[in-house]
């Protein structure tokens, strides 16, 4: 579907990305990202922002129209620990105008 564009950036911020889901179970975390790698990698791009939803390595929210969120969710299903934790719990991920990453834990879905 998309050609992976962001994959190295989260790949980058993975140790940070486990650290704020490991936080997040405690209350919401937040990490600020260097826009210019985001900008370096897809200069055209006028949003970069989105939402991701994510509980069992899927996303519970659409996430068709974002790459970045889509390489976001690819990147945490390479992780074995980011994959134990959306096991155990859903979480948010979002990533503002300002390039803040926002993490927070998601009450789990009813099945």
């Amino acid at each position: 579907m998309f050609n992976q564009i962001y994959t190295s950036v989260w790949s980058k911020y993975r140790p940070v990305i486990i650290q704020l889901m490991m936080s997040a179970q405690e209350g919401p975390a937040e990490y600020k990202l260097s826009a210019h790698e985001f900008k370096a990698l897809n200069p055209k791009e006028r949003s970069y922002s989105f939402e991701l939803h994510a509980y069992k390595g899927k996303a519970t929210n659409n996430i068709k129209t974002s790459a970045n969120a889509n390489d976001l969710l690819l990147m945490l299903n390479a992780s074995k620990k980011a994959k134990e934790l959306m096991e155990e719990s859903g979480f948010g991920f979002t990533l503002d105008k300002q390039f803040v990453l926002h993490v927070v834990k998601l009450e789990v879905p009813a099945v």
